[in-house]
């Protein structure tokens, strides 16, 4: 994990346009038409429509995707009441979450008020505004009746994240971890200690799905909550228990849960060897909790824990929830968070978990195949499809209930609105940088060390926490640069491969390569001489593990590569030929576009590799593929050259995957709108379905379309990213830029991170 240090923080959030959110334009704004159509004098046909009906307001404005991120700062994280302005940064990342995973806009509202009833009021203002109100960092008890209030008062969705989310995301892991232990929640004996808004709303959720009052006991800072104490507030008084016990340490003996949200090392390896067999303890105190992991784990065997931390298994972290939440409520219009909202939530967390794991979240998270269990009890943060079943899930609740305006009937095209809706922004790379990050770097090779932009990329890939770069070069060379370009180079290797101390790694390689391709009429005497260039030297590297992944291209024409490739790293078994793709992320959501470099002019042969490739390429990216064999005609118009070879390819792959919707050949405008195909083409594999994978005839279509949609601004494009080598070589282009470079070590790191893992499983 990269450390995060104050000057860094700081700057993270004063760089560039200070804050972390801003507001943008969602219409047309360049002509005098535009601007009178947005202000006056065309602005009063809508507000005449909504004079007239409120509920248009969710057609004309953009009330029905927005939320207010609200708090008067009295509980803010771990920082106590540091005050509203003190909170903002707290309430802006808050946005920022809310619209990196779900897509929902956030206006963050520091109200500098800590009277409950004047707070109200203010909200209460408002609120017209907002499609929905999310209440953060606000003290208990006061936040209990500002929400109940609130709910009861607003017909907008509302919801005390500090509260519901804990409750929410704990009680998926809580219903897993009873099915583990072999328990039902009605006989489960449960301990919380904390008695603040988390808690109370954990417990009374737990509560909903089944634990009887009577098993509960709850401690606070003055030890066990019970009928004997003369102190206790009304929201403390509801879990009074009319047990004879009075500490932790005499609570928790046969107990089968422990929840905790209090304070650090309350618990002791000693009191948990006295909870009942198959113990569960969700140890959720921030930054450390209850009882550390290490602790926790040598108390005993039976044990199910789970933590707030992201560096240990089980997180509990409210970022499963409320973007999702929110997300589903709004899109049915819905006029409150219902109980029956939250546990269709839960229920869709935990039953997620149950599901194969992609490859690409396998990836992200240690280096196993991830299965429930007691050490995946619910789906991890950077799982892409938590917004599809939860958001799902809540909709389909808030209509089932009866607190939804609007009705959705097919849910299928719903989930698919919902994939299209975070194809924008550059949410795939994010991704793709958080997981790399959960990992000890991977040692990846740079070719051209001395090369700005690949020196510029390799210095930032070290900084963010990507990778251990290694730099192929000139040493002094390359230290000259990074002094004018002011690059810091700690952390950074230099590998001189035409030094003399660089000689008995040449002669080793050599000999490897020369053995490897002895068959083929390679020398040892050729191979040695190739040791010089850097494209041999740097994969070699790989092909020996002396590092992981390997970037090359700025400086070398494509065609030479490839052959290195092909030569020193070979492609994978069952192909005779391997590809490479760009990912696109735009407005339309993600499309997959291939061949976008390697094979000129594929045969029938070839193009059958390359759509075999790419369809495990995407579903390795945790999508599900929609492919369409692209050409100048459609469905065998044009039965000669280019067309004819695609027709055949789409006849064998139909033959080889009966069940996968494959189709062509098309022209692109076929592909992209299923409309048009489907009127004119129904008997299409793909009816009714968003196409997401694009095979090209062609080199020379696929790069032409691939560079003119990058130039064109429409999205966020990765790549090239090579498919079908046996070990992580991937290629930059002559033109790429610093980001561009970076995004292509974080692909190549999280394909290195894969092949460790095959590799491991196939030597267990």
């Amino acid at each position: 994990m990269a450390k995060i240090t104050k000057e860094a923080a700081l700057l993270y959030h004063s760089q560039g346009k200070p804050g972390k959110i801003e507001v943008v334009p969602t219409k047309p704004h360049s002509t005098q038409a535009d601007l009178s159509l947005a202000y006056s004098p065309g602005v009063a046909e809508p507000c005449l429509e909504i004079e007239k009906n409120p509920e248009t307001a969710y057609d004309y404005t953009s009330k029905g995707n927005l939320v207010a991120v609200i708090s008067n700062g009295t509980a803010v994280l771990g920082l106590g009441d540091i005050g509203t302005l003190a909170g903002k940064p707290v309430m802006e990342g808050k946005g920022l979450l809310f619209k990196i995973f779900a897509g929902i806009d956030v206006f963050d509202i520091e109200v500098d008020e800590k009277d409950p009833e004047k707070f109200i009021q203010a909200v209460k203002a408002i609120a017209p505004t907002f499609g929905g109100i999310n209440l953060e960092d606000i003290k208990a008890p006061e936040c209990f009746e500002i929400e109940t209030r609130l709910k009861a008062e607003l017909d907008i969705p509302v919801m005390h994240d500090d509260q519901h989310g804990t409750a929410i995301i704990s009680s998926a892991g809580l219903i897993n971890s009873l099915e583990l232990a072999g328990k039902k929640i009605e006989e489960a004996k449960i301990v919380v200690n904390g008695a603040g808004a988390s808690a109370n709303s954990c417990t009374k959720l737990y509560i909903a799905l089944g634990a009887k009052k009577e098993n509960i006991v709850m401690c606070d800072s003055k030890g066990v909550i019970s009928v004997r104490r003369t102190d206790l507030n009304e929201s403390k008084k509801f879990f009074a228990t009319e047990r004879h016990v009075n500490t932790l340490t005499e609570a928790i003996v046969g107990a089968d849960v422990f929840l905790g949200l209090s304070v650090a090392d309350v618990l002791t390896e000693e009191m948990v060897r006295t909870m009942n067999t198959n113990p569960i303890v969700f140890a959720l105190a921030n930054p450390n909790p209850e009882i550390s992991y290490e602790k926790a784990k040598a108390s005993r065997e039976d044990l199910i824990f789970a933590t707030g931390r992201s560096d240990y298994p089980n997180q509990i972290n409210n970022v499963l929830g409320f973007p999702y939440i929110f997300r589903g409520a709004l899109d049915v219009r819905a006029k409150t968070i219902n109980e029956e909202m939250k546990l269709a939530a839960v229920k869709a967390i935990a039953s997620l978990a149950k599901e194969s794991v992609p490859d690409v979240v396998n990836a992200a998270y240690g280096l196993k195949r991830l299965s429930f269990g007691r050490e995946y009890l619910i789906p991890k943060p950077l799982d892409p499809r938590l917004l599809t079943w939860v958001s799902v899930a809540v909709a389909k609740a808030a209509i089932e209930s009866g607190v939804a305006r609007k009705i959705i009937s097919d849910w299928d095209a719903y989930a698919s609105q919902l994939r299209d809706l975070m194809g924008y922004d550059n949410k795939l790379i994010r991704q793709f940088t958080d997981m790399v990050k959960q990992h000890p770097m991977k040692r990846v090779v740079f070719a051209e060390g001395s090369h700005e932009n690949m020196l510029k990329a390799a210095v930032a890939a070290r900084a963010e926490g990507i990778c251990h770069p290694i730099l192929l070069g000139n040493d002094e060379r390359i230290e000259k640069l990074a002094a004018e370009l002011k690059l810091d180079l700690e952390g950074v290797e230099i590998v001189n491969l035409r030094h003399d101390r660089e000689e008995a790694r040449r002669e080793r390689y050599a000999s490897i390569l020369a053995e490897k391709r002895a068959r083929e009429g390679a020398t040892y005497d050729e191979a040695k001489d190739k040791m010089f260039e850097r494209n041999y030297f740097g994969m070699m590297m790989v092909e020996t593990g002396d590092a992981d992944a390997f970037i090359t291209g700025v400086y070398t024409k494509y065609s030479n590569t490839i052959k290195v490739a092909k030569e020193v790293i070979g492609i994978r078994n069952g192909y005779k030929n391997f590809a490479a793709m760009h990912i696109l992320t735009g407005k339309k959501g993600t499309l997959f576009l291939a061949d976008t470099l390697i094979n000129r002019h594929p045969s029938t042969e070839v193009l059958v590799d390359v759509a075999n490739l790419t369809k495990d390429a995407v579903r390795f990216f945790a999508y599900e593929p929609v492919m369409a064999m692209l050409s100048y005609s459609n469905f065998g118009s044009d039965q000669e050259g280019s067309p004819a070879s695609v027709h055949e390819v789409v006849r064998v792959l139909q033959e080889q995957h009966p069940d996968l919707p494959i189709d062509g050949e098309m022209q692109a405008n076929f592909a992209m709108d299923k409309n048009l195909r489907d009127i004119k083409y129904p008997f299409s594999r793909l009816k009714g379905k968003d196409v997401n994978t694009l095979i090209f005839p062609n080199l020379s279509s696929a790069n032409i379309t691939q560079k003119m949609i990058q130039e064109m601004g429409i999205g966020e494009m990765i790549g090239p990213i090579q498919i079908g080598l046996n070990k992580p070589i991937h290629f930059t282009d002559i033109e790429s830029s610093v980001r561009d470079i970076v995004n292509i070590t974080t692909v190549a790191v999280i394909d290195a991170i894969v092949q460790e893992q095959i590799n491991k499983e196939i030597n267990d």
